[in-house]
C-alpha cells in the first residue's frame, strides 16, 4: 500500500519480516531527536500522545519505537519526568482491572484487556505485527504470578537533604568487616528520596489527616505529638479505632480552607522505618541504655536495609549514626555449601544441635566460623567442634588436677623464682591474652578460638604440661620447684578461663566454680571478673629465640624417639638417653643449654657431642640425634634412670632427689 512507517535504522528488516512483508522501500532518515515533541494519534483512544526520546530504548526487537507508561513503569516513569507536559495517568485499579481512562475497556482484567486490545487493533488495521517473546518480569515470590506496577500516590522522606551528612557519619563508624563502609556509604550517595507509605490492612499508621472539605492533607507537629501521646496511653490500635475528631486536638481546623471535619490516612509506615527508629524507641527511651548503640549485627543484606534504614533516621533526628560499630555475617549453609530450606530437607536445628552436642559446642562453632563469609554445619563439622572442645576442656581439668592443694594467696611463688620453662609458658600466655583480646574488640571471634585451640593443644598439652610431670608428681609437694610450676599453671587456668568466658560460656562457669580463687577476684563466676592482663615478665628477644630453639631440637628428638619405639631399642622415652651431635654454632648454643635439655625432653638424660650423626633425618641445621639406653638404674618413683638410684640406704630404689622428697615429707 501507500503506507509509510518510523522504524530504527538496524531493525526495520526484522520487522518487514515479523509483518509478512517483503517488497519495500526506505524513503528517508531521521535523527530520532528530529521527532521529539511531535504528536500521535492513539491507535484507540480520542486522545494524542507526545514523542518523547529516551536512552531505555534499544535496538534489541521491535521498531525502536515503543509504547510509554510512566504510570506502570519505573523506566517509563523516570524518562517521562523530563516532560512535564506528560499527565500520569494509571488506567489500572488496586484489583488490577482497567478504570475510566481505558475507554471501551473499562473493567477488564489486565489480562482480559490484552487480548480485547489485539483483536481491536487487528480489526481497525492499527497493528502492524505481532509476536510472544520470553523476557525477564519480576513475579510475587509468594504466589508466583506476575507483578503489575503501578504508580500511586505515596509519602516520601527526601534524602537530598541530609545524603551528605548521612555519608560523613558512614566514615566516623567502625564497619566489620571494612568492605561494609564503601558498601553503604555508596548505596546512600545513589539512593533516592525513600518511600516510607505502604498501602497494608494493618501496621504503624501515619499521624496525617485529610479535610473533608478541600481534601487538602493537614500536617503539623501539634497533631503529630497529640497522636503520639494517644499511642502512649491506649496503644496504637486507636488509630483503627477511634474517629478522626478523637486523635486530634480540639478546635483543629484546616489551614486550606478552615474546615473542622477530617478523615485518617489510610496507609501504614514502611516496615523498615519501623525498624530503622528502634535506635529511638529503645537507646535513647532508657536512661540504663546509651544513644548510639555500641553495635549493631545483622546479615549481608541490610547494607540496604536496617543498617540504611536506622542510619537515615538518625542523621535526619540527631545529625549523627545511631551505631558506633557495625557487624555482619554470612549465612548458615549445610556441609555441601547449599542453602538451609525446608524442602530440600538439610535444615539442621539449634535445639538438637544444644541436645545432642551440648550449648557450648554450638558456641563454639559459631566462634570458630569466620562468619564474614557464608558458614557450614553438618554432624561431621559439630564432631569436630567437639574433639576441638575436649581439648580445651582436658587442659583445664589437667590443670584443676594439680591445683588441689594449691592456694594462689599462700601457695604463689613470686616470678623472680620462676624456672625458665614457666617465663616461656608465661610469654605464650601473654601472647594469647593480646590476640584474644584484640579479636574481641575487632570481633574476629574465630582468630581467639583457633589461638586458644593452638595454645592449648601446642603448647601446652604438646609442650610445657607434658614437661612439667615431673616436677608436679615428683618435686617435693611445698617445694619452690612445684609451687613454681603451680603458680604458673594457675596464672594460665586463670587467664584461660576467662578468655574462653565469651565463647564457652557453661564450661567456663564450671571451671570457675571448681578453681582456686585470689581473695581479690570474684568467687562467685568468671562473668563477674574482668578479662586478664598480659603478665610483666622480663624476657626479652633473645630469651624466646633460645626455646623456639630449644623446641625445635625437641621436636627433631621426638621423632628419633618414636623411630628407637618402633624398632623396640626404647619403650617410654624415660628409658632413651640422647646424644646430640652438633656443628658449628649449634653445638655452643647446645652445650650451653644442655643441663635443661633432659627434663624438656623427656628423657633420662641428654649429651651434648661435637660432630655429625647421620642415624636420624633432623630438621635443625647441623643436628643429629643418637638414642640409646640410659646408664644407672630405675627410679620406682620417679621412672628416670640415673647413677644416683641407691645412693641412700634409706631408699634404695630411689634416686638422689625422690629420696630426699620422701625423707622430708
Amino acid at each position: 500500500g501507500n503506507e509509510t512507517y518510523i522504524m530504527a535504522d538496524g531493525l526495520y528488516e526484522s520487522a518487514m519480516k515479523a509483518a509478512g512483508i517483503e517488497e519495500y522501500e526506505i524513503v528517508g532518515e531521521l535523527k530520532g531527536s528530529e521527532f521529539e515533541y511531535m504528536t500521535a494519534q492513539h491507535p484507540f483512544l480520542d486522545r494524542q500522545s507526545l514523542v518523547i526520546v529516551g536512552d531505555h530504548v534499544t535496538l534489541e526487537s521491535g521498531t525502536g519505537c515503543v509504547h510509554t507508561a510512566p504510570g506502570h513503569g519505573v523506566e517509563d516513569y523516570v524518562v517521562c519526568r523530563n516532560y512535564p507536559e506528560i499527565p500520569m495517568i494509571v488506567p489500572v485499579d488496586a484489583n488490577g482491572k482497567l478504570t475510566e481512562e481505558a475507554g471501551q475497556f473499562n473493567g477488564l482484567t489486565t489480562d482480559q484487556a490484552n487480548k480485547a486490545i489485539k483483536e481491536n487493533m487487528e480489526q481497525s488495521g492499527a497493528l502492524f505485527a505481532s509476536e510472544m517473546i520470553q523476557h525477564k518480569y519480576p513475579h510475587c515470590w509468594r504466589c508466583k504470578n506476575p507483578v503489575l506496577f503501578r504508580a500511586t500516590e505515596q509519602w516520601f522522606c527526601s534524602i537530598d537533604k541530609f545524603k551528605d551528612k548521612a555519608v560523613e557519619a558512614i566514615h566516623g563508624v567502625k564497619w566489620y568487616p571494612g568492605w561494609g563502609e564503601e558498601r553503604i556509604a555508596s548505596m546512600v550517595r545513589d539512593r533516592n528520596d525513600w518511600c516510607i507509605s505502604r498501602q497494608r490492612r494493618w501496621g504503624v499508621p501515619i499521624p496525617i489527616f485529610y479535610c473533608k472539605e478541600c481534601g487538602k492533607e493537614h500536617i503539623s507537629r501539634r497533631t503529630i505529638m497529640y497522636v503520639s501521646r494517644r499511642f502512649r496511653e491506649h496503644g496504637s490500635d486507636v488509630w483503627y479505632n477511634w474517629d478522626a475528631a478523637q486523635l486530634m486536638p480540639k478546635g483543629t481546623k484546616c489551614k486550606h480552607c478552615g474546615g473542622t471535619e477530617f478523615t485518617k490516612e489510610q496507609d501504614i509506615m514502611d516496615v523498615w522505618f519501623d525498624s530503622g527508629v528502634t535506635h529511638a524507641a529503645v537507646c535513647d527511651e532508657r536512661d540504663y541504655l546509651t544513644w548510639p548503640a555500641d553495635l549493631y549485627l545483622e546479615g549481608a543484606d541490610q547494607y540496604r536495609g536496617w543498617f540504611q534504614s536506622s542510619l537515615l533516621t538518625a542523621v535526619a533526628w540527631k545529625g549523627a549514626a545511631p551505631y558506633k560499630a557495625v557487624v555482619t555475617h554470612g549465612w548458615v549453609v549445610d556441609g555441601k555449601g547449599e542453602k538451609m530450606s525446608k524442602s530440600l530437607g538439610n535444615g539442621i536445628e539449634p535445639k538438637e544441635v544444644v541436645d545432642k552436642y551440648g550449648a557450648d559446642i554450638l558456641r563454639l562453632w559459631v566462634a570458630s566460623s569466620d562468619y564474614h563469609s557464608d558458614v557450614r554445619i553438618s554432624d561431621d563439622i559439630l564432631k569436630q567442634m567437639g574433639e576441638a572442645y575436649r581439648k580445651i576442656r582436658n587442659t583445664a581439668r589437667y590443670i584443676l588436677g594439680n591445683l588441689s592443694d594449691f592456694d594462689p594467696d599462700k601457695d604463689s611463688v613470686e616470678l623472680k623464682d620462676m624456672q625458665e620453662l614457666d617465663l616461656w609458658a608465661l610469654d605464650k600466655l601473654n601472647r594469647l591474652i593480646r590476640t584474644c583480646c584484640d579479636a574481641y574488640e575487632s570481633f574476629e571471634f574465630y582468630q581467639a578460638y583457633h589461638a586458644i585451640n593452638r595454645f592449648c593443644i601446642t603448647d601446652m598439652s604438646n609442650f610445657y604440661l607434658d614437661v612439667l610431670k615431673d616436677r608436679l608428681y615428683c618435686d617435693a609437694a611445698d617445694g619452690k620447684s612445684r609451687r613454681a610450676a603451680q603458680t604458673t599453671i594457675f596464672i594460665i587456668l586463670d587467664a584461660l578461663v576467662r578468655l574462653i568466658a565469651p565463647i564457652l560460656a557453661f564450661t567456663s562457669d564450671e571451671i570457675w566454680r571448681f578453681m582456686p580463687h585470689r581473695s581479690t577476684d570474684d568467687a562467685r563466676a568468671v562473668m563477674l571478673n574482668d578479662m586478664p592482663k598480659a603478665i610483666a615478665i622480663d624476657v626479652d628477644d633473645e630469651f624466646i629465640a633460645r626455646w623456639d630453639r630449644i623446641h625445635g631440637i625437641k621436636e627433631d628428638v621426638q621423632k628419633a624417639l618414636e623411630i628407637a619405639r618402633k624398632n623396640k631399642t626404647i619403650g617410654k622415652s624415660l628409658e632413651a638417653a640422647v646424644v646430640l651431635y652438633c656443628e658449628g654454632e649449634l653445638y655452643d648454643f647446645a652445650k650451653s643449654v644442655e643441663g635443661s635439655l633432659a627434663p624438656v625432653f623427656i628423657v633420662s638424660d641428654v649429651k651434648v657431642e661435637k660432630g655429625k650423626c647421620d642415624e636420624n633425618e633432623c630438621q635443625t641445621e647441623g643436628l643429629g640425634v643418637s638414642i640409646r639406653r640410659p646408664a644407672g638404674e630405675k627410679c620406682e618413683r620417679c621412672w628416670t634412670y640415673s647413677a644416683s638410684v641407691g645412693s641412700c640406704s634409706e631408699h634404695p630404689t630411689l634416686c638422689a632427689r625422690c629420696a630426699e622428697v620422701v625423707k622430708g615429707q
